[in-house]
C-alpha cells in the first residue's frame, strides 16, 4: 500500500509540473503580440490569427491525442508533444512572416498542448489513484495548471524585457522541453486491448448522444475564447 501510494504520489507531482509547464507557458503569448508585430510590420491580427489557429488544432487534436495515450501509452504520447512544443517554440523565435509564424505558433504548438494538457495528463492522474481520491488528485494536477498560468506571465515578460522577443521564445522552448524528463515521472502503460473494445468513431458517436458532452463542449469553448481573446489582445490594448 505505502508503495502504490508513493508510486501515485509521483505521478501526481510529474503530472503537476506537466501541466503547470505547458499551461503556463501558453498563457503568455499575448506579450510577444506587439514586439513581434512592430518588428516586421504585421497587423495585429496576423498574430492573433496564428494563435486562434493554434486553439483550434489543439482542440480537434485532443480526441486523437487522447487514442494515441489509451494505445500507446499516456508517456509517449506526452513525449511527442513535449517535443512538438519546444520546437514550435524554437521555430516561433526564428518567425518572420505569417507562414512562419503559423506553422510554429499555430500548428506545432497547437498539436504540441493537445499531448501535454488535460486531455491526456489527467487521464494518467485518474488511472493512478483510487477512485475515492481521484476528485481531489484531479484537482491538485489542474490546480497547478492554472498556478502555471499565474507564475509564467511575469516570468516571460521579465524574459522579452531582459532578452527580447526572439531569445525570450528560445528559452521557454528549453524550458518546455523539461516536459521530456518529467515523463519519467509518469509511469503509465497503454491500456490492455479487451475484446469487442469501441474503436474511435464509435466512442465518438456515444460521446456525442449525450447531452452533458455537448455542455461541457460548449462550456470549454466559451472558456477558451474568453481567455485566450483576453490573453492575446488585453497586454497591447493595455499599453495602448
Amino acid at each position: 500500500m505505502t508503495s502504490m501510494w508513493r508510486t501515485s504520489g509521483w505521478i501526481l507531482v510529474g503530472s503537476a509540473l506537466i501541466l503547470a509547464l505547458s499551461l503556463g507557458v501558453r498563457h503568455g503569448f499575448g506579450l510577444f503580440l506587439a514586439p513581434m508585430s512592430a518588428e516586421f510590420g504585421w497587423g495585429r491580427e496576423t498574430f492573433a490569427f496564428a494563435i486562434a489557429l493554434q486553439n483550434l488544432i489543439w482542440g480537434i487534436a485532443q480526441p486523437f491525442t487522447g487514442a494515441l495515450a489509451d494505445r500507446f501509452g499516456a508517456a509517449r504520447t506526452v513525449l511527442i508533444g513535449g517535443v512538438l512544443y519546444a520546437a514550435g517554440l524554437m521555430l516561433m523565435g526564428f518567425s518572420d512572416s505569417a507562414l512562419s509564424l503559423s506553422l510554429s505558433a499555430g500548428l506545432l504548438i497547437g498539436i504540441g498542448l493537445s499531448g501535454t494538457s488535460f486531455s491526456v495528463i489527467l487521464g494518467v492522474v485518474g488511472r493512478a489513484v483510487p477512485p475515492e481520491k481521484r476528485s481531489m488528485a484531479m484537482g491538485i494536477a489542474s490546480a497547478a495548471g492554472s498556478f502555471g498560468q499565474f507564475a509564467m506571465l511575469p516570468g516571460t515578460l521579465g524574459l522579452i524585457g531582459w532578452l527580447g522577443w526572439s531569445a525570450a521564445l528560445l528559452a521557454l522552448g528549453a524550458l518546455v522541453a523539461l516536459i521530456v524528463p518529467l515523463v519519467a515521472m509518469l509511469k503509465d502503460r497503454p491500456l490492455p486491448v479487451a475484446t469487442g473494445q469501441q474503436t474511435l468513431p464509435e466512442a465518438l458517436r456515444e460521446a456525442c448522444s449525450h447531452s452533458g458532452f455537448w455542455l461541457l463542449a460548449f462550456g470549454f469553448f466559451v472558456c477558451g475564447f474568453q481567455v485566450v481573446f483576453i490573453g492575446v489582445h488585453l497586454p497591447s490594448y493595455l499599453v495602448d
